[in-house]
């Protein structure tokens, strides 16, 4: 992780590879074995960033050149470049079917990596899902994945299409681990924007939902970031996106906004001790953050986030956030995620997997 982190994220001249910025990746790759290089693609695949981090080590082993190395990496691109150029065609071939039907789309997380592209195909849709789930199966000859509970509170769909090696997640109606977001989700479509990759076009979150939904997924869901999190969120940082003041507003409304501030704090921080130096953030942002980048560690592929108590403390700043709204459904179903949770380890220690759970 170390490697491909200074891969994007420190400072380069890959004019002169002897900067002392280069020095030390250049070293690192080339002291790969064959076996190194396969691990450091599995990594990149994981963190989704393999079209960016293989793209920067191919750059500096031509600059040094390292012949074989350099092929290795285009060898590899070239077959992540094909199949995202797939996933990119069915995407747009499902978020059209639901156009020509009526029904309003967007599409959540997969391409907020770009140049990369997720694992798996993620979209919100305000359709019922009866009509999504006709919608998939005529059109696309889509086999339904059996929902696990979280899938069910969550309001979400997976649908395997022949020919596609990723799975068709779709959100409908509910956003959060639990299906709790009902404003946020109700918001997403009015505030998404268009965004056009090659020929085709797409309707992606604004911004500030980005934030908000990537926030919900690693703060609040998974407690680990990917590498391509970190990357997306100092990209969008540096090149001026995000509007802190209405992304504060909105994040309240979704009773996140500590979670949100949270997520921005680790990003920075990450980013600084690559960098130098961190995301510009506002002093009402690292303000209202409840733990910091110290608190964060790598494990198993991923940057790990502590569960207790900083997590679950923002769990209940949720809730409690929830229940003051007078949102009472949607915090009866927030009281249910740590039950859930407890199911899936028990699953996990005993039979491997929280398949049907999680």
């Amino acid at each position: 992780m170390a490697l491909l982190s200074r891969l994007l994220l420190s400072p380069h001249d890959w004019v002169s590879p002897t900067s002392p910025a280069n020095v030390e990746p250049r070293r690192e790759v080339r002291s790969l074995d064959r076996d190194g290089l396969d691990n450091m693609l599995s990594l990149a695949q994981s963190n989704h960033v393999v079209m960016r981090g293989l793209a920067m080590m191919r750059n500096l082993m031509v600059e040094c050149g390292d012949v074989e190395r350099a092929q290795w990496a285009e060898s590899a691109l070239a077959v992540e470049q094909s199949r995202i150029e797939n996933a990119l065609i069915y995407l747009h071939s499902i978020c059209g079917a639901f156009a020509e039907q009526g029904h309003e789309v967007t599409v959540i997380k997969s391409l907020d990596h770009w140049p990369d592209c997720g694992s798996d195909l993620d979209l919100y849709t305000s359709a019922n899902e009866e009509d999504v789930i006709e919608l998939m199966k005529k059109g696309f000859d889509a086999r339904v994945a059996a929902q696990s509970w979280g899938d069910r509170l969550a309001h979400k769909w997976n649908f395997y299409v022949p020919d596609l090696p990723e799975a068709v997640e779709i959100h409908v109606g509910r956003l959060g681990q639990t299906g709790e977001q009902i404003y946020l989700a109700s918001e997403l479509l009015n505030r998404s924007k268009p965004v056009s990759i090659g020929e085709l076009g797409f309707r992606v979150p604004s911004d500030c939902d980005r934030i908000m939904i990537s926030t919900l997924q690693r703060m609040y869901r998974h407690f680990y970031f990917r590498l391509c999190d970190v990357v997306d969120t100092a990209a969008l940082a540096h090149a001026g996106g995000i509007n802190f003041v209405n992304l504060c507003y909105l994040a309240r409304r979704a009773g996140i906004w500590e979670g949100v501030a949270t997520y921005l704090s680790i990003v920075s921080d990450y980013v600084r001790s690559y960098r130098g130096s961190g995301l510009n953030l506002p002093r009402f942002v690292t303000s209202a953050a409840r733990f910091c980048g110290d608190k964060v560690y790598y494990d198993r592929s991923f940057l790990r986030v502590p569960i207790m108590p900083q997590s679950v403390r923002l769990y209940g700043t949720q809730l409690a956030r929830t229940l003051a709204r007078g949102e009472l459904h949607n915090g009866a179903r927030l009281t249910l995620l740590p039950w859930l949770a407890t199911a899936a380890v028990i699953g996990q220690k005993f039979t491997g997997s929280d398949r049907g759970i999680w």
